[in-house]
């Protein structure tokens, strides 16, 4: 693993775990296990590393979410499910902390710092995918209702987030259900 490669997972652990204001670049530094002329060889600013430790985070999540929805599909035979499913077993992981991109939001007020365009994006891509599992899925305008459900999904993230079951995912499914049966 290189020293670039250290410093991300350093941070990813940490942001995501303790925040980002809350972890200091010393103790990203640290954990990594590299110099401080190290860190500012491959980052300029803690703000950069902020930036790429979300664009990093983002594709995983993606894949990982794709992935995991597609195999819970495969057991429930629908997509829907499938993609609230997937959801359910994030949100019971011991190490959930909610959205990385949603708390970075909170903490990053400033529209012009750098990680504002990382979130950005990750929204975009992540609509993308739910638009994908409603097709799949054969819900006709698939893409006029992926605001929808993205509100639904995001509502149910910050929900667990503050202290709410793991069975969030079950209300948010149904609310999910509501929202496709009367668009039909």
């Amino acid at each position: 693993m290189t020293a670039r490669d250290r410093l991300l997972a350093a941070a990813d652990r940490l942001f995501y775990r303790d925040g980002l204001r809350a972890s200091g670049i010393d103790t990203v530094i640290a954990e990594a296990g590299v110099a401080k002329m190290t860190l500012y060889s491959h980052f300029k600013s803690k703000d950069e590393l902020i930036a790429e430790y979300l664009r990093h985070r983002g594709a995983r999540t993606r894949e990982w979410l794709a992935t995991t929805a597609a195999r819970r599909a495969a057991q429930s035979g629908d997509w829907i499910t499938g993609l609230f499913a997937a959801l359910k077993e994030w949100f019971a992981s011991p190490e959930y902390r909610g959205c990385a991109f949603i708390n970075a939001a909170s903490e990053l007020p400033d529209p012009a710092h750098p990680a504002r365009a990382a979130i950005a994006e990750h929204e975009r891509l992540f609509a993308e995918l739910v638009t994908d599992v409603l097709r799949k899925a054969k819900v006709r305008d698939a893409e006029d209702l992926t605001e929808a459900l993205v509100l639904i999904i995001n509502g149910a993230i910050v929900s667990v987030a503050c202290g709410g079951p793991p069975e969030v995912a079950d209300t948010a499914l149904a609310a999910a259900r509501k929202v496709l049966g009367r668009a039909k």
